[in-house]
Order: C-alpha cells, then sequence, then structure tokens
C-alpha cells in the first residue's frame, strides 16, 4: 500500500527580493502560469480543429504585509514610477512546520506594476495592510 503524502499548510512562507529585506508578509497569490491555445485547421480537411500550445503567461505576484516604517518595497514602486525600471529576481518559499523549506517558486524580471497603501478606519482595529503587485517575465517551481 503507498504512503499517503500529507499537504503542506500555506500559512508558512518567505518571499526573497535580492536586496530587500521585508520582515514578512501576511498573503502571496498569483503563482501559476498558463499556456495559450492556438487552433487550426489543416487545410482541406472539414474534421476538427486541431490545438497546439502557444505563448506561455505568467499572472502577477500580489504580496500583502502588514504596514510599517519600511519604505523598501514602495521605493522600488516609486522608482519605476519615476521612469527608471528596475527589475529584480525572486522568491517564494513554502515551509513546512518545522520551518523547513519544501517548496520554492523561483520568478525572475520582476518590476512592481502596482502599489496599493491600507484601507483606515477609525472605528475597525484591522492591521493595516500594504498590498505590491510584481509583474515578473518568469515563473517556475524549483
Amino acid at each position: 500500500m503507498a504512503q499517503r503524502i500529507e499537504p503542506y499548510s500555506g500559512h508558512r512562507f518567505l518571499v526573497e527580493i535580492e536586496g530587500i529585506q521585508q520582515a514578512g508578509f501576511a498573503e502571496c497569490s498569483g503563482l501559476g502560469s498558463e499556456i495559450e491555445v492556438v487552433e487550426y485547421r489543416e487545410g482541406g480537411e472539414n474534421g476538427p480543429v486541431r490545438k497546439i500550445p502557444g505563448r506561455v503567461k505568467y499572472p502577477d505576484i500580489v504580496l500583502k504585509w502588514g504596514a510599517t516604517s519600511s519604505r523598501e518595497l514602495y521605493d522600488w514602486h516609486l522608482q519605476v514610477i519615476n521612469g527608471t525600471l528596475v527589475r529584480k529576481n525572486g522568491s517564494v518559499i513554502l515551509l513546512d512546520d518545522q520551518g523547513q523549506e519544501k517548496v520554492r517558486w523561483n520568478f525572475t524580471d520582476a518590476w512592481p506594476s502596482k502599489w496599493e497603501g491600507p484601507t483606515l478606519n477609525a472605528r475597525g482595529n484591522d492591521v493595516a495592510i500594504e498590498s505590491l503587485t510584481l509583474t515578473c517575465e518568469r515563473l517556475q517551481q524549483a
């Protein structure tokens, strides 16, 4: 009988971006890839439409974290606003319950295409959350 492999929890992860020291992230989404489907018909054939792989696309990676006095991610975004496109490589690392690396996704040539400040509400007691959207050229599981 095969041994069952238990899935990892999704709440223990790290994000590494070259040169940026960010304490921790509350959420990370957008890990994936998509292959465009190209349909074509062969000449003189009335049969089924053929489907072949086309361009590969990678979704944007969205990072969310509790607002602090750190400006590194915002300043990176500000560089792009001011006309200096700085691309960086990085990784999203899934950890097990003992803090050991189990899965790694590496992204390349990323740049911050969107920054969102926190939603503020004087009647609430939620943590102020910032968000950064990274647009990358490639993402793959290592």
